[in-house]
């Protein structure tokens, strides 16, 4: 970390726990979060009724509340497991920031026009925006392959889901931006769900 408390840009392999393995294992998390928006908007009455809670929203605080409480225990035990990262042992891991953030995005927005394409774009574009750095390519690419990339994903969302086109024209490079900042008290995970969720809550009267 330097003075500035930014965290220097590093090969995620290198740092990652089980090294290329812990690093696969690590993007396939990413991947599956595609999964949440359908779990959750579509099936979570059902899984309500199956925990025995009121609603959806209890379903979702009660997993992020949950795993909070198991990143705390991991903190204070000071370890890391398969496929984290080393400095991940004295910290917030990303998981759980991300967790957390989009436990906040359900909440706040109950239509699934509105939070599927935030956290799509987490869980698509952060694994691309990763390996295309990985790859050597200069951040002005990195960028605009980012933003087309999830244009294309929030386009598809306006066509499949009536997510409006305000959004799938201001969002894009708005979440390819939030992912940028490498911080030591936060991780991307957060920040590229929550600086959308604040655009998208501020802009919801023009929706």
């Amino acid at each position: 970390m330097d003075d500035n408390g930014m965290v220097p840009l590093t090969d995620p392999v290198d740092t990652a726990v089980g090294g290329m393995g812990g690093h696969l294992l690590r993007r396939s998390i990413h991947l599956g979060m595609c999964i949440i928006p359908w779990v959750v908007y579509a099936h979570g009455e059902r899984a309500a009724d199956l925990l025995g809670l009121a609603n959806e929203a209890q379903v979702v605080s009660a997993f992020v509340l949950l795993l909070v409480v198991a990143e705390a225990a991991r903190l204070r035990l000071g370890i890391t497991v398969f496929g984290q990262r080393d400095y991940e042992a004295t910290q917030v891991s990303a998981l759980a920031w991300g967790a957390l953030a989009i436990g906040l995005v359900l909440l706040a927005l109950p239509e699934v026009a509105l939070g599927a394409p935030l956290i799509l774009s987490l869980a698509l574009g952060d694994p691309l925006l990763g390996e295309l750095r990985r790859a050597g390519r200069p951040p002005r690419t990195v960028f605009l392959v980012g933003t087309v990339a999830l244009a294309l994903v929030w386009g598809a969302c306006v066509a499949w889901l009536g997510t409006p086109w305000l959004l799938a024209v201001l969002l894009p490079p708005l979440c390819v931006a939030a992912e940028w900042p490498r911080l030591r008290w936060i991780d991307d995970n957060a920040t590229m769900l929550l600086l959308p969720l604040a655009a998208v809550m501020l802009l919801q009267p023009w929706l």
